[in-house]
């Protein structure tokens, strides 16, 4: 469940159309387990797919996230409005006014408990159009995608 809260917006909400929130878990060479999350439109908002990117760019820029800049340690940025809440079955991300509760798979939960973080990719792009979120092939071929990562967040 994705929410906005009534707090004054810098951004078109209605052109953030629906956004989705995967979470899976990865191994490194190194055989360390890495809690991923993906955040990404579901498809174009009131105004079309180019209002949808630019209004995820305006979210993440004003959460001081710039897209296609390389990775940010939220760990070394405390006042960062971006947080994730995990708590056994559910996790919460937020990132400023946006809210997405999920319920992550045990591999993921024991990932994070490990670790203490999760990886967050937020992509501007959309999320392919008429697949399900849930596809494992489409999300290895989504988040390996160039265009996509070099368009995200990290």
């Amino acid at each position: 469940m994705t929410s906005i809260s009534a707090e004054t917006q810098p951004t078109h909400t209605d052109d953030l159309g629906s956004l989705v929130v995967l979470s899976w878990r990865g191994t490194t060479p190194e055989g360390v387990d890495v809690p991923y999350l993906l955040a990404c439109p579901l498809g174009p908002g009131a105004n079309g797919p180019e209002a949808t990117a630019k209004a995820i760019e305006q979210l993440l820029g004003s959460a001081g996230l710039p897209v296609g800049e390389g990775l940010v340690d939220a760990a070394q940025r405390p006042g960062l409005p971006v947080s994730l809440l995990v708590v056994p079955g559910s996790a919460v991300l937020t990132v400023q006014h946006l809210r997405a509760q999920f319920v992550p798979p045990e591999s993921w939960l024991e990932a994070v408990a490990a670790l203490g973080y999760a990886y967050l990719i937020f992509a501007t792009r959309p999320w392919p159009e008429g697949t399900e979120p849930g596809d494992v092939q489409t999300l290895a071929a989504f988040t390996s995608d160039q265009d996509v990562l070099t368009s995200a967040v990290h």
